[in-house]
Parts: C-alpha cells; sequence; structure tokens
C-alpha cells in the first residue's frame, strides 16, 4: 500500500508525471540543444558523439527516468547502454566533469517540463516528483562515474603498459617508429637521460606502518608529479627507491629540470638525487649506464638532493678510477678508523659544504664538540679540515675512500 501510495503520489495536473514526458524524440533533442547551450561549447565534444551517441543516451536516460518514475525496476539493459556510453566518453577523453554537468542539466530541463504542467494543487506532489529525479540523477550519475573510471583504468593501464615498453626499447638500443607508433608516444630526437634515486620515506621505518605501502605511496606521488609536469613527454621506469627518467632535449632546459627534480623531491617527501646525461636515441643505453654510475658516485658522496652532471662531477669522476692515486688518497683517512665519529663528522662537514652549525644540528651535538673534532682530526692525519689546502685533500680522500671500499667488498665475498 505504501508503494502505490508512493506512485500516486507522483501525479501531475491529474496524471502520473510519466506521461509528460512520453514525447521521448522531442525532449531527448531539447535537451542535447539545452547542453550545448549551458554545458559546453561544440568544440569540446566530438560532432559525431552529439549526433549519435549524446542523443541516443539521453532518449535512453530520458525513458529510464520514466521508468523509475512509474515503479518499473526491470532496467537493467538500459544501464549497461549508459556504462558502455560512459566507457566510450571515457577513451575519447570527454572531461568526466562535462559529463555529469550535462546529465544535471538534462534532468532540470525534465523537471522545468513537468513544472510547466503543473497546477495550484500539485503543490505536495512535485516535492515528491523533485525528490524522485532527484534518485534518478543519483543513480544514473553513479552508473556514468563507475563505468568512467573502470574504462579510465584501463585506459591509463594501457598506456603506461605502452610506455614502459618503448622506454625498455629506448634503453636497450631497440627503439622503432613503427614501436613509437603502436605505443602512441612520440620519440624525439635527443633526450635528457636522468637516473634518479628515491631514498626511503621516514614513515618506512615507522614500526606502526606497512614500509611497503609506504614505499607504494611514495612512489605514486612521484609519479603523479612527473605526469603534471611533464605529461606524455616523459618515459620513465621507476620503482619505490629509483630508476631512469627521458625527457626530451628540445622541451627540457636545466632550469626546467632543476626544478623537476625539486618537484620530486616535495612529492616524495624525501631528498631525491639524481643525475642526467644527454643523448642521441643511439646513445641513450651508454647514457644511461653513465648517468647510474654517476648516480652511484653521488650516492656513496655526503651530497644534498638535487640534480648534478657530469660537469660539475669531473673532479670526483677522475677521482673514482682505480690506480695508485686513488689508494694514496683513500689511506689517508684509515687513522679514523679507530673513530668513527670524527669520520661522520668530517663526512658531514664537507655534505653541508663546510657548515659548522648545521654540522652540529645533524649530528645532534654542540658547535663546540664539531670544533673540537675537526681539529683532533688534523692532529691525527696531519691535514687541517678548516684550511684550504688540508680540506682539499681530505674532500678527494672521502671521495677515493667511498669507491675504494666500495669495490674491496665484492672481492672480500668472493673469498
Amino acid at each position: 500500500m505504501a508503494a502505490q501510495q508512493a506512485d500516486l503520489d507522483l501525479t501531475v495536473s491529474g496524471r502520473p508525471v510519466s506521461t509528460h514526458l512520453e514525447d521521448i524524440r522531442a525532449i531527448s533533442e531539447r535537451m542535447v540543444g539545452h547542453i550545448l547551450e549551458t554545458v559546453a561549447p561544440c568544440d569540446t565534444l566530438p560532432s559525431d558523439a552529439l549526433g549519435g551517441d549524446v542523443a541516443a543516451v539521453t532518449r535512453v536516460c530520458l525513458k529510464l527516468a520514466m521508468q523509475m518514475l512509474d515503479g518499473d525496476e526491470d532496467i537493467g539493459s538500459d544501464f549497461e547502454q549508459v556504462e558502455t556510453a560512459a566507457a566510450q566518453w571515457a577513451r575519447e577523453g570527454i572531461p568526466i566533469d562535462i559529463i555529469q554537468h550535462a546529465i544535471h542539466e538534462g534532468f532540470k530541463l525534465v523537471f522545468d517540463l513537468v513544472l510547466a504542467k503543473a497546477t495550484t494543487s500539485d503543490q505536495e506532489s512535485l516535492v515528491n516528483v523533485a525528490r524522485r529525479l532527484m534518485d534518478i540523477v543519483d543513480t544514473i550519475g553513479s552508473t556514468v562515474s563507475v563505468a568512467y573510471v573502470r574504462e579510465l583504468k584501463s585506459v591509463v593501464s594501457e598506456h603506461h603498459t605502452a610506455v614502459h615498453t618503448l622506454t625498455s626499447a629506448l634503453l636497450g638500443g631497440n627503439s622503432t617508429s613503427t614501436m613509437a607508433r603502436e605505443c602512441g608516444v612520440p620519440i624525439a630526437d635527443a633526450y635528457h637521460v636522468l637516473a634518479v634515486h628515491i631514498p626511503p620515506h621516514p614513515d618506512e621505518s615507522n614500526p606502526k606502518l606497512d614500509p611497503k605501502v609506504v614505499a607504494r605511496r611514495k612512489l605514486r606521488r612521484v609519479q603523479a608529479e612527473l605526469a603534471i609536469r611533464c605529461g606524455e613527454r616523459a618515459l620513465s621506469l621507476l620503482s619505490i627507491d629509483g630508476g631512469t627518467i627521458l625527457l626530451p632535449v628540445a622541451d627540457f632546459d636545466d632550469t626546467a629540470l632543476e626544478l623537476l627534480v625539486k618537484w620530486l623531491t616535495d612529492a616524495a617527501q624525501a631528498p631525491v638525487r639524481a643525475t642526467v646525461v644527454e643523448a642521441g636515441l643511439r646513445r641513450i643505453p651508454e647514457a644511461a649506464d653513465e648517468a647510474h654510475e654517476l648516480l652511484d658516485m653521488v650516492q656513496r658522496l655526503p651530497f644534498d638532493s638535487g640534480l648534478y652532471r657530469f660537469n660539475d662531477m669531473a673532479l670526483e669522476y677522475q677521482l673514482t678510477q682505480p690506480g695508485p692515486a686513488r689508494d694514496f688518497l683513500g689511506s689517508l683517512l684509515d687513522p679514523l678508523e679507530e673513530y668513527p665519529e670524527f669520520l661522520e663528522t668530517l663526512r658531514t662537514y664537507i655534505g653541508t659544504n663546510l657548515n659548522r652549525q648545521r654540522t652540529a644540528r645533524l649530528m645532534h651535538v654542540h658547535t663546540n664538540t664539531v670544533d673540537y673534532r675537526l681539529k683532533r682530526i688534523g692532529q691525527l692525519i696531519d691535514f687541517d679540515p678548516t684550511q684550504a689546502s688540508g680540506l682539499w685533500y681530505l674532500r678527494s680522500a672521502m671521495v677515493a675512500r667511498s669507491h675504494r671500499d666500495a669495490d674491496a667488498i665484492p672481492r672480500r665475498a668472493a673469498r
């Protein structure tokens, strides 16, 4: 009885409200025209979509509204048509806000048509009609959103796979113009090849949190920031601890690269370090090796987050090459092995660009303690870290030692 009473309340001028919407074709044409005028300019939606899909789906939605106003629940196949259309619009790149706004504008027009037929005695019934129309808009809007987002995720996944395939091919020296066309991604003549290190987020060491979840969220933030800043111009292979990014040389200058690393640092909420080497298509594999070798050197040294180029690191690179000079420089710090706090102080002091106050803050000690340790370091190894000549040798020794020790680890493990 309650359901029957609800249906009886959905009347206007003594007739079921759905009967005022029976001329579906004429009303749908008015709705499409209204949408064009109030929602989006004509060039926003494809002309074939306007003349075909949008008009057809408008008729389906109007039919759905009539059925739901009459209490008909057998509407599954009609909803499938709406879902199919929403998925197609997602693939065509029609913005979801335009679609949702069009739905609301269409149903506002429907309610205006009902109001035009109403009399003064229909006030209570119009309240019930408005509530029912709100439920219908909610149902159709939710259906469209779910289908749209589901398809959009599929499109994004397909694009991600295509970009992954193309980037892997470029890094492997196997790219072709045919592959680029198949992936739908244009290939540039030359690229900035960035090797990127993304350190752990502080929360990854929080025992109350799942470190894998924290790391994945960090990676998603970095990938989202890269997409926002670079769009489809960026080709990347990234994991939770870093990877490789290819950026067209024609689209990114030095300032843009430095800003990008800063933005990625902000997104990761961790100090990102990156190195860059420029290369044409055929040299990308070699450039990637060079960039990651340079990044490996940057990671071993106490450098801040930021972008580093080979020209910035030429001296450090030369000091890392095996030979008697590296062996001599690397041995200069051996007397400090018995004093690990001295070695760490020297490393931090050099890494902060000789800033005693910052060194003290990072090591959680007083500035006087830093001064004392630097003085003792000078006494132990005969090179004063507070003097330019001594500091040059100690900085060089730090570089050489980092690579001497790293090269020795595999040899010791192999014995």
